[in-house]
């Protein structure tokens, strides 16, 4: 049998239902960044005909009390009302909601008055909830509640004038204020927002490994060399610098060129094989520099307006001093070994895999989270966390609360090429930003049907993306064959479909395609087993197209959100367009680009108007941010044309409207 409701239950008509923003029944917080508006949506409603109220409630969690604002009415009892988020960490929302017996009453008396009932019995029942009123109401709600009451009571004799009085609305806001909320409805569910700096809504990374800034002096890249590149990369506009592991590399099975699991006396080993007699997960390698050099690497980039992330992959090498220390923490197989890395048929023999489930997991954990706390205290804020998804959901979910609540402007990169599911929970128990599969999305119905994914459904409330054309794990054979247009327009792709957006470098600006065996990813002579000589003043570098698109970004707000990505229709599968506003509407971008690197394509493009804040009525200029052309189209369809041994992409300004008439002439 059921239990049987409290009297107070008994007698709460209001529901409420389908809240939103809610994720997974509120077990799971959504996110947003400073400034950021959160607009809370539910349905509200009641028995019969009664009118019925609503608020919403919200707080930072380091406060106690409640800030209320009235929810207000959209449609077929659909309710909204919204907050700003203006400190960082984490807010709670929720939703109540009661029947209005004065609002009721009001709306009731004026159908008796256009019926010419008799009221006299009504205009009293008025009056006692004036008078119930008074106990709920407090400072100078209670004075006016006090002069209400007066005036009423003077006017005992007139009805017409109680009426007047009780129907006016003056009563009908104070009456408002101190409605009876004992038998409100209050959503069953406390739901939270993390709220993030700005930056982990917009950046441009870039990744570098900082053993290959060398020099015909200088063969292994330090921590001085990479301040001497600073400037290079932000030239190119990117305002964050992410780092390879930067720790001592073991000699224990040490790969060698190409992966080769047989390296040689010059081996330099792979960074992510991490650990030596020389330290492990808060040592630097010996030949990087030291400790204060790499803080003051962090100062230098600071001054040019780049932010240093660091690579936290917690495995270890053979030779880490965790193996001697504490063999607990790692998995012993029946013959005495330690288990290595492996994800059959690969194997791994340089990396040992910590065991997150043994019985000194407790001691593993925190000392985890001490590495964590000995680099955000050397001044590293943002980190990218290798293959999250093989570790436990659990300790992630533990590690990063914990660091957010004593640090909330830290950003934790999910480095998480796995199911969609898997990547997805990632982001709901704490990762800032998320790795996608952009890199394998190509064409248009691939590219529309993904991010319509990421910004179009409930996934946009939780997942943060940042698109990376590259990595030194990832050389899709896209890129492979496609040549310079291609790696422009991918670029092009990155950097205005996502906010952020990163490139491996300086492989991606040189167009490196060569991959080490027909059908791999991975690339010849790849970086991450040898040190690379990069030859950074190549003429045919992209590094000023990429410094073009980065300056588009920052001058354009609509490039630095995700929400207002909009597809348009064109009439050729190898040209895509898509839209992005400003969140005030002021700023627009429309963005076409040719997918094929091989060949001119041609379209005619079908705008949606009204998405775009234009009307069909009135001619409209296009500013190409690329080229500085300007062009004057009217109504929803226009053709464009795009040559990608040109220029694969065209990003516009749309001006919506023109103000003079010599704006005509100019550009008919």
């Amino acid at each position: 049998m059921p239990l049987s409701p409290s009297p107070i239950q008994r007698r709460q008509r209001v529901a409420i239902e389908h809240v939103e923003p809610e994720i997974d029944g509120g077990r799971h917080p959504i996110k947003r960044v400073l400034g950021e508006t959160i607009m809370v949506r539910a349905d509200l409603f009641a028995d019969g005909h009664d009118i019925v109220r609503g608020i919403l409630r919200y707080r930072h969690e380091r406060h106690k009390n409640w800030v209320e604002t009235p929810l207000q009415l959209v449609t077929n009892d659909r309710w909204q009302a919204s907050f700003d988020v203006t400190e960082l960490g984490q807010y709670r929302y929720g939703v109540m909601g009661w029947v209005d017996q004065f609002a009721t009453w009001q709306r009731d008396m004026r159908k008796r008055l256009a019926a010419q009932r008799d009221v006299t019995v009504d205009v009293l029942i008025g009056k006692r909830l004036v008078e119930e009123a008074a106990p709920r109401a407090s400072g100078e709600l209670s004075q006016r509640l006090k002069d209400i009451q007066a005036a009423l009571s003077s006017a005992q004799d007139r009805v017409g004038t109680q009426l007047d009085l009780l129907l006016g609305q003056e009563v009908a806001d104070v009456m408002a204020t101190c409605a009876d909320r004992r038998l409100a409805t209050t959503y069953d569910r406390e739901l939270a927002a993390v709220v993030d700096r700005p930056r982990a809504r917009f950046g441009a990374w870039y990744e570098m490994f900082p053993r290959s800034v060398v020099s015909d002096e200088q063969p292994h890249g330090t921590f001085k060399d990479c301040e001497a590149r600073l400037s290079y990369i932000a030239d190119m506009g990117f305002d964050i610098l992410y780092l390879p592991p930067v720790h001592p590399i073991g000699e224990t099975h040490r790969k060698g060129r190409n992966n080769n699991p047989q390296g040689d006396s010059d081996s330099v080993g792979s960074p992510w094989a991490i650990g030596s007699s020389e330290g492990g997960h808060t040592a630097i390698h010996p030949q990087l520099g030291t400790v204060e050099e790499f803080k003051q690497l962090i100062t230098a980039a600071k001054a040019q307006g780049i932010e240093i992330a660091l690579d936290l992959a917690f495995q270890c090498s053979p030779d880490h001093p965790y193996v001697k220390e504490h063999p607990e923490w790692f998995t012993t197989r029946p013959d005495g070994t330690i288990q290595f890395a492996e994800n059959p048929p690969k194997q791994y023999q340089d990396i040992f895999p910590l065991n997150f489930e043994g019985e000194a997991s407790h001691e593993l954990w925190q000392e985890l989270r001490r590495i964590v706390q000995y680099w955000i205290d050397q001044g590293v804020h943002i980190f990218r966390v290798d293959n999250p998804h093989t570790k436990p959901f659990p300790f992630w979910k533990w590690l990063i609360a914990d660091v957010k609540d004593r640090y909330p402007d830290v950003m934790f990169l999910s480095e998480a090429f796995t199911r969609p599911k898997v990547m997805y929970h990632l982001a709901k128990i704490g990762f800032t930003q998320s790795y996608t599969y952009f890199a394998w999305r190509n064409t248009k119905i691939e590219l529309t049907d993904y991010f319509t994914e990421l910004t179009r459904t409930e996934v946009r409330e939780y997942f943060r993306p940042n698109l990376w054309t590259n990595t030194p794990d990832i050389l899709t054979e896209h890129l492979q064959h496609g040549g310079r247009p291609l790696f422009m327009a991918r670029l092009a792709l990155a950097a205005t479909l996502g906010a952020s957006y990163g490139i491996y470098g300086p492989a991606f600006e040189l167009c490196e395609a060569r991959p080490q065996k027909p059908g791999s990813e991975e690339y010849l002579d790849s970086e991450k087993y040898e040190i690379r000589r990069w030859d950074i003043t190549r003429p045919d570098s992209l590094k000023e197209f990429i410094g073009l698109i980065n300056r588009i970004r920052r001058d354009h707000p609509a490039l630095q959100h995700d929400g207002s990505l909009r597809f348009h229709p064109i009439d050729n599968d190898q040209l895509i367009a898509y839209s992005k506003q400003s969140p005030d509407g002021a700023n627009v971008i429309l963005v076409v680009v040719n997918l094929s690197p091989h060949h001119v394509h041609s379209g005619w493009l079908d705008l949606d108007l009204a998405a775009l804040g234009l009307d069909g009525d009135h001619p409209f200029q296009l500013h190409e941010l690329l080229t500085q052309a300007y062009y004057l189209w009217q109504g929803s369809r226009n053709y464009v044309q795009l040559d990608p041994h040109s220029v694969p992409v065209q990003i516009f300004a749309v001006r919506r409207h023109l103000r003079r008439e010599q704006d005509f002439d100019y550009f008919l």
